[in-house]
């Protein structure tokens, strides 16, 4: 069976020889294939050089190599001349003539005009695909968008039917002119991909498309959290340029672009309401600049911060509220609350961590929780002086209540009743010197004292239910305001939360 390599070896040679008629590769064969006669194409030639070369390969030992080569690397040359058959090269293409013209003459730092008094006009189209992070404390917004912006070229035009019908293609946008189109609220670009490329149609107009994820600056207001909802603005105008020079316009239809949320992803925390849009000029010193401002309208969804903050302070302003019930000269109470104290504490630590930070506005939810822990503070303040004014001056009053009949004395003098002092009663006196023992007088004396002191201990009794009454009138008074307090809680989340279902339903409609 005849060997297929010498066909092989015909294929590639036909293809080189093709490409160089005057090399003579096979020395080996004594075969002068590049010469020819005189007189002779060099078409004829080549036919000639390629049918001589077929014969030799054709009639070739087995061990022939041609060029000296190896058997593997002459093998590696059949191929790659087999496989360069019929291949264009890339000078030739339409492609590359087309690319080439359009950039040999074109001036990149040039408007691309013919008429100068003419303005360019810049199409501007923004897409919001997620909210990546909204930092309250600082006042920046975080946001992923996709990008474009379309204008024409008069200088990058070209007829299709003179370049195969080629109506579009790519072109590096650092060899073509681009417009100063920057984002007037921005603060840093993070994560963008650098795209190097645009796309030019025949017409000569340039789609300059690309994502971004851009930061910038928002006034965030936090007092209705967790049903918030923020207002971001994202303007776009040129740095340099005049509105005589570029101007802006719309790629789309606005309501398309304020109805248009399919790319939005909506498994965060912030759902997209809608992005209005507004064109307007802005008249400065330097002269008229043509913006467009996209307002990208947001809300947060709220059911987590319902469940870990709002329910269980609820719970807990009802336990605070339930301690009230305590009877006010309870010394359980003041256990009581200050074991709620140090739950609101605990409480308040955590919910700082997860309730935005602003300099500008403190969330409702916030404000609520501390006026309640005022209250509670006041209340349990006012609980340890009821039992310091009434149940300290009890007990030691009832110490030596008929010291007088005992006849007990101290070293020094007579024991003296700590309230007889406190309400100005003159102190009985006991000393048995002062009359006569076992007549009439004496005993006149012992009764009169026994009179007094209880005279003193009843103003005492009168001082404090006075002081009883006072206090419980101030307690039932907390007990109004920490109502109202949380009455006016409780209906503030619901017109909050009412508002956000609102702005749901308007968002559906």
């Amino acid at each position: 069976m005849a060997p297929l390599w010498p066909f092989i070896l015909v294929a590639a040679s036909d293809s080189f020889l093709y490409r160089n008629p005057h090399i003579s590769v096979f020395p080996q064969l004594g075969l002068e294939l590049g010469a020819s006669k005189r007189g002779e194409s060099k078409v004829a030639q080549s036919k000639v050089h390629r049918k001589s070369t077929r014969q030799a390969l054709l009639c070739a030992p087995p061990d022939f190599s041609p060029l000296g080569y190896t058997s593997k690397k002459w093998s590696q040359f059949c191929f790659s001349e087999i496989l360069a058959i019929d291949t264009p090269h890339s000078r030739n293409s339409a492609l590359y003539r087309l690319t080439k013209q359009l950039l040999q003459k074109h001036h990149k730092k040039v408007r691309p005009v013919h008429d100068w008094t003419v303005a360019t006009t810049v199409h501007l189209d923004v897409l919001v695909h997620a909210v990546l992070d909204v930092d309250a404390q600082n006042q920046k917004l975080k946001t992923s968008i996709w990008y474009q912006e379309v204008w024409d070229d008069e200088f990058l035009s070209w007829n299709p039917s003179m370049f195969d019908e080629i109506r579009e293609i790519s072109l590096p946008l650092s060899d073509i002119w681009a417009p100063d189109i920057i984002i007037n609220e921005l603060v840093d670009v993070e994560g963008s991909p650098d795209l190097p490329y645009v796309y030019v149609n025949s017409s000569g107009t340039i789609k300059n498309s690309k994502p971004m994820q851009v930061v910038t600056t928002c006034s965030l207001e936090t007092y209705a959290f967790p049903f918030d909802i923020q207002n971001c603005s994202l303007t776009f105008s040129s740095i340099l340029h005049t509105v005589e020079d570029v101007n802006l316009a719309f790629l789309r239809s606005r309501e398309d672009i304020k109805q248009d949320k399919k790319e939005f992803l909506n498994d965060s925390e912030w759902e997209l309401l809608s992005v209005s849009s507004t064109y307007n000029i802005l008249q400065s010193s330097a002269g008229d600049f043509a913006q467009i401002q996209f307002n990208v309208v947001i809300r947060r969804r709220p059911l987590v911060y319902i469940v870990s903050l709002l329910i269980p302070s609820i719970f807990l302003m009802l336990v605070d509220l339930g301690s009230f019930y305590l009877p006010p000269t309870c010394r359980a109470r003041i256990m009581f609350k200050t074991s709620v104290l140090v739950g609101y504490t605990v409480f308040r630590v955590n919910m700082s961590d997860e309730m935005p930070r602003s300099a500008v506005s403190t969330p409702l939810i916030g404000v609520f929780f501390t006026v309640c822990m005022a209250f509670l503070v006041i209340s349990l303040f006012k609980s340890i002086l009821l039992v310091k004014l009434l149940y300290d001056e009890r007990n030691s009053g009832q110490e030596r209540p008929l010291f007088c009949l005992q006849g007990d004395t101290d070293v020094d003098g007579p024991r003296v009743d700590p309230r007889a002092q406190l309400a100005g009663v003159p102190e009985p006196i006991c000393r048995e010197h002062l009359a006569p023992t076992g007549t009439l007088e004496e005993v006149w004396f012992q009764l009169k004292s026994i009179s007094t002191y209880f005279q003193t201990w009843d103003q005492s009794d009168q001082q404090e239910v006075k002081w009883l009454a006072l206090l419980e009138r101030f307690d039932r008074l907390l007990f109004q305001a920490y109502t109202i307090i949380l009455g006016l809680y409780a209906i503030t989340l619901c017109s909050l939360w009412a508002l956000w279902g609102s702005s749901w339903r308007l968002r559906a409609g």
